[in-house]
């Protein structure tokens, strides 16, 4: 039985197409690579109800992803997260129908364990002996712990402001970590360079073409968990945008399948930050690619990304659903993380606060409507993220009693 239907890869700019056999980066005309399937053929043996029999994480979809053979699967259980209703939350925004698929419940605490786990996988079918990579935090995180299982060494630079629980990860896996004292691009560069000196594979975001394979599990997780009836609109916190470019591939292959309705497809909205919002400016003014923000900064570390690769790639989603791009502040998304913990119980990460900031402000501007159904992705654990949250709480002596005004 075929394990997966992956024909090849091809450049979306130019053509051009390359085999799934082999080492592959970058197309040779500088654009990221993705992956074609043999639709055709899968379309004869893959239907929804073989899904009922299987495991519930991301393999379950392996016939859609591009490792031919199950030896060479590297697994930690990751996907098939929960799909919440969140209903205070959804009454305080008049979003009835609100839903936050919760990516903080994986292997490493956030939606990277995708990425990482097809992006391994893959590499090590492929031969991958070292990789290295630049991460804004819990990408590397991910990608250490998941090379280590499969005994692929790894080389991570991320800024020194990085989430310091992020760094931990990558030491504990036995990655070689180095910090640097600016923004991701700047540990782009070195990894660059570090890759042309001792010959690694570069796993930088689409720099290699099957981290999005990972990541384009969501939608295909949200269309099943909706019975493949699909919500309306679904916001996603977009940093190198990778996620969003995968939820709009995972679509446009499920319509291919013909196991959804193609007809209306989700609009998808890319959220960044006020202090990193290079989508939001570039399709404001209806550009196809955006230019690199300068000075970029924001406490929601995970979508501080000057210069998206694949900018033109999450423009053209937002685009084709009809969908948009909204950056919001850093002291909105703090406010509305507090308020979702208060409300829910959730803790959720500083970028998933800024997509539910973004649904609350797109509700209000009736961009969306009242009935709609509105999916959030939370992409990661807000425990990874301690300093979001102030603590500044009474202290008491061993025989001291709580004054009941404190009691809230």
């Amino acid at each position: 039985m075929t394990y997966s239907y992956v024909s090849h890869l091809y450049c979306p700019k130019c053509n051009n197409t390359y085999n799934v056999v082999e080492k592959n980066q970058l197309c040779s005309c500088g654009s990221p690579l993705l992956v074609s399937y043999n639709m055709e053929e899968m379309k004869k043996v893959f239907y929804p109800e073989l899904l009922r029999e299987r495991e519930p994480n991301l393999w379950r979809y392996h016939e859609m992803l591009p490792v031919q053979s199950i030896e060479n699967v590297v697994s930690m259980g990751e996907g098939m997260t929960p799909m919440v209703l969140m209903s205070s939350l959804g009454e305080d925004m008049d979003i009835p129908n609100l839903y936050m698929k919760d990516e903080g419940l994986i292997p490493t605490g956030s939606f990277k364990s995708r990425g990482a786990a097809v992006g391994v996988s893959k590499a090590k079918e492929v031969g991958v002996e070292e990789l290295a990579m630049p991460t804004n935090g819990n990408a590397g995180a991910a990608w250490s712990l998941y090379s280590a299982r499969a005994r692929i060494k790894s080389t991570i630079v991320m800024p020194t402001d990085a989430p310091e629980i992020t760094r931990k990860e990558c030491v504990a896996a036995g990655a070689n970590l180095y910090l640097v004292d600016g923004l991701i691009g700047d540990a782009g560069k070195i990894v660059a360079q570090a890759v042309k000196d001792y010959d690694l594979f570069d796993a930088s975001t689409l720099k290699e073409p099957y981290r999005i394979e990972g990541k384009k599990t969501m939608g295909l997780e949200i269309a099943e968990q909706f019975g493949w009836e699909l919500p309306d609109v679904i916001l996603y916190p977009t940093g190198g945008g990778v996620g969003l470019i995968g939820i709009f591939k995972a679509l446009q292959e499920l319509k291919e399948l013909g196991w959804i309705n193609g007809e209306k497809m989700p609009r998808l909205v890319a959220v960044q930050s006020d202090g990193c919002a290079p989508i939001v400016k570039a399709w404001q003014e209806g550009k196809t690619n955006a230019e690199p923000w300068q000075d970029a900064s924001t406490i929601a570390f995970g979508i501080n990304v000057s210069k998206a690769i694949g900018d033109f790639l999450i423009l053209d989603a937002i685009r084709q659903t009809d969908g948009c791009a909204i950056s919001v502040s850093d002291e909105m998304l703090l406010d509305e993380l507090r308020t979702i913990s208060t409300k829910e119980g959730t803790f959720v990460c500083p970028e998933g606060a800024a997509a539910f900031v973004a649904a609350r402000k797109l509700r209000e501007s009736k961009w969306i409507k009242q009935d709609e159904r509105v999916v959030v992705l939370n992409t990661g654990a807000g425990i990874k993220y301690p300093n979001t949250v102030e603590v500044d709480a009474p202290i008491l002596q061993p025989k001291d009693r709580i004054v009941k005004d404190y009691v809230k």
